[in-house]
């Protein structure tokens, strides 16, 4: 098969859309399952070459297919083998029937496995498009591997992780390793789901890239290259007002810092001029920091309306240190015809009336971005952030259509969505990067790559990328200070720049 694009998703449900278009090309189903049980046994043997037993534990479905499957190869293979089944193996059908054919020996029924010293378990048990808790016994099963800490080297997914939303049903195997087929699943890159599948391999197992890419949806890994092509760069034709001009606003004189870090994020990030509007009584604080970053005094609507009118101003950031209330609503909505994004203080301020905050930036193209964590969210959409039937990505595809924003939402796996449909999970963020300031910084990164002309989606998902690259430039230890510093670095080495 052509390569296929590393940052392409498959839910379960167009992966076995995937599956059923082989079939009707004419590609034998039973022959994929057959590549997948090898790629499963080769894993085994090459990654725990000390395994004394390998204890394959096989679901009713295609997943416990490709486990009877890996249980030949690892016997012709010379290792020790026992098969242990969930459910009557008389009931099984199509591929998985044949493949327990195939292996022709003894099966023992699952509540039987005994956990010994020198075990590798095989999870065959169940794949990525499990929807309900897993049964008691196989809860029993898993409580019982994870006491005897025996390594688990997992089959599309660990069994009890959703492939939709990465939560656990019940209960979930903690993998060492787990092993996929075509393409990742969103459960493999959101939490927990991520932790409990360990190292991750994928494995082609002869799909034609066409069936892929055309079942694929709108979903897919935050990468460049979903991005890369309208990122701003800097040429020999550049100057400063080509690069755009972005101002950050600024709370009062206590509560400065967070509005510096987002002006000189964005600076870092390549926007051409930077001005921080401050009230009069943080002038003196702001312009004792402040060097390469301009400074203007803005306390009222009216002085607001007159910078407006007479600078050229690219793209905004509000929220940063700026105080919850009527100043930033009033803020916001004079800024409703410009690119804005939109952080911590001025989306809690929409708390108690979110739709004014919509309505206002709903005409035309997509031009606000809200950066919410956790906490943020819940404020802002309450119902989406308690509906236990939605996974993260889906939250925040439902919260950018209703708030006609880029939304960017936090956390460990940040998720960036559009209200065109697309999503994108984020990987890179090291662990270091969960610091006081950092949501400052990345605010000013994405409002640079908005005062450059990126559109509001692909500034994002490129800051928040970008975000992460520079953290690990950093390094551990790193403040948000040093993230902000680093800023341009990161896109330094993305351009493959000096």
């Amino acid at each position: 098969m052509a390569h296929l694009p590393s940052h392409i998703l498959l839910t379960p449900d167009e992966m076995a859309h995937a599956d059923l278009m082989a079939a009707e090309s004419g590609i034998s189903s039973f022959d994929l399952m057959v590549r997948a049980g090898h790629a499963v046994a080769a894993t085994a043997l090459r990654r725990f070459p000390q395994a004394l037993r390998f204890a394959v534990l096989c679901g009713p479905g295609n997943n416990g297919g490709d486990g009877y499957v890996a249980a030949g190869a690892l016997a012709a293979s010379g290792a020790c083998v026992a098969v242990f089944a969930l459910g009557e193996t008389g009931s099984l059908k199509g591929d998985a029937r044949l493949a327990f054919e195939a292996w022709g020996a003894d099966v023992a029924p699952l509540p039987e496995f005994d956990p010994l010293a020198g075990d590798i378990v095989i999870d065959a048990l169940f794949g990525a498009g499990l929807s309900r808790d897993v049964p008691s016994q196989v809860a029993n099963v898993i409580a019982a591997v994870a006491e005897a800490r025996l390594p688990v080297l997992a089959v599309d997914l660990p069994s009890g992780v959703s492939g939709r939303s990465g939560r656990p049903l019940g209960s979930a195997f903690q993998a060492e390793c787990t092993i996929t087929f075509m393409a990742r699943k969103p459960g493999h890159l959101l939490l927990p789901g991520k932790s409990l599948s360990g190292d991750m391999e994928v494995v082609d197992i002869g799909i034609p890239k066409r069936i892929v890419e055309a079942t694929a949806g709108a979903f897919s890994e935050n990468r460049p290259a979903i991005w890369a092509s309208s990122l701003p760069l800097a040429g020999p034709e550049s100057h400063k007002y080509r690069r755009g001009h972005l101002a950050v606003f600024s709370g009062e004189a206590s509560k400065t810092g967070a509005a510096r870090l987002c002006a000189l994020a964005g600076l870092k990030t390549g926007a051409g001029l930077v001005t921080m509007a401050s009230p009069a009584d943080a002038m003196a604080a702001n312009a004792a920091h402040l060097t390469a970053v301009m400074l203007r005094r803005v306390d009222t609507d009216a002085e607001l309306a007159e910078w407006l009118e007479s600078a050229r101003l690219s793209a905004f950031v509000l929220g940063p240190g700026f105080g919850i209330g009527s100043r930033a609503r009033d803020f916001v909505l004079a800024l409703k015809d410009k690119p804005l994004v939109l952080d911590a203080d001025g989306i809690t301020s929409f708390k108690d009336e979110p739709a004014i905050l919509f309505d206002a930036f709903a005409p035309g193209e997509t031009r606000l971005v809200l950066t919410p964590h956790e906490g943020e969210f819940g404020r802002l959409f309450p119902d989406l952030a308690s509906d236990e039937t939605l996974s993260k990505p889906e939250k925040a595809l439902r919260a950018a259509q209703r708030a006609h924003a880029a939304i960017v939402y936090k956390g460990a796996d940040t998720v960036i969505a559009a209200p065109d449909g697309r999503v994108a999970i984020n990987t890179n963020g090291p662990a270091w990067l969960a610091t006081a300031g950092s949501g400052d910084v990345l605010a000013g990164m994405i409002g640079a790559l908005l005062a450059q002309g990126m559109p509001a989606f692909e500034a994002a998902a490129a800051g928040v990328y970008l975000h992460g690259e520079t953290a690990r430039i950093a390094g551990p230890g790193m403040t948000a200070e040093d993230l902000a510093d680093h800023a341009g670095r990161a896109m330094a080495d993305l351009a493959g720049l000096p």
